[in-house]
């Protein structure tokens, strides 16, 4: 089943409103012919609604970086504003805002209610995969974010797998490692509905850059990839995009 790649550039706290209007106007030029692969960019609040507005009718889509599932930042605000989608459960979140599965239960069917698209992040700490418990964390973390989805609908989430222990420590997984990760998360959304999981698109999202992203990007359950560090410069964020493609 043939799957549309997909590159997300998520931000966290990176870059003023005009830096980020900076960036996108650089990056809108070289994007105009890349065809066959989604593009995202997750800017944090602030930029949202100027990111928006320059990146309008461009190949470019703006993601938040959270949502709340009932108030503060909720999906209808995002949705009103034309922010397409938003990533749910980045292990920082997990770790220093406490967010649960629980939590992520209820905020991956309000989004996709409103018309976002989710980016579902998974995945497990060193000690966790020293103690050969990847597959329980990675099988409790899925089953419980997409309990409440519509099976007609999960084919509209994206599942990012992120090694914690590869984000922002210049470790990367190896590609037996991040296909093993992968397919284990394919096969348990299969396991809500098989056709579902065939289409649903997964993302790598542990030290992405543009020397690694080819074996990654073509390994045959990755589908895309969610980027930190690399998606802060326009040339090393577009060489990653045409790996994808």
């Amino acid at each position: 089943m043939t799957r549309t790649p997909f590159i997300a550039g998520n931000w966290k706290m990176h870059k003023t409103i005009a830096e980020a209007e900076a960036f996108i106007q650089a990056l809108l030029p070289q994007v105009a012919t890349a065809d066959g692969v989604d593009i995202a960019i997750c800017p944090s609040y602030l930029s949202l609604q100027a990111l928006v507005d320059s990146a309008r009718g461009s190949r470019v889509g703006v993601f938040a970086q959270n949502m709340h599932e009932a108030d503060e930042v909720s999906a209808p605000m995002l949705s009103e504003i034309d922010v397409g989608g938003v990533v749910l459960g980045h292990s920082e979140r997990r770790e220093y805002a406490n967010e649960t599965d629980r939590a992520l239960q209820q905020k991956v069917p309000r989004a996709l209610a409103a018309g976002l698209v989710p980016i579902l992040c998974v995945g497990e700490t060193e000690e966790e995969r020293e103690r050969g418990d990847t597959e329980r964390k990675l099988r409790h973390q899925v089953q419980e974010g997409l309990e409440k989805v519509p099976l007609e609908r999960l084919p509209e989430v994206v599942v990012a797998y992120e090694p914690i222990w590869a984000i922002g420590t210049g470790l990367v997984a190896t590609p037996e490692q991040a296909q093993d990760a992968i397919g284990f998360v394919r096969a348990l959304v299969e396991g809500f509905d098989k056709q579902a999981g065939q289409r649903v698109r997964i993302l790598y999202g542990g030290s992405l850059k543009p020397d690694n992203a080819p074996e990654l990007l073509a390994l045959p359950d990755c589908d895309g990839g969610l980027i930190g560090g690399a998606s802060l410069d326009v040339e090393q964020f577009m060489a990653v995009v045409e790996a994808a493609r």
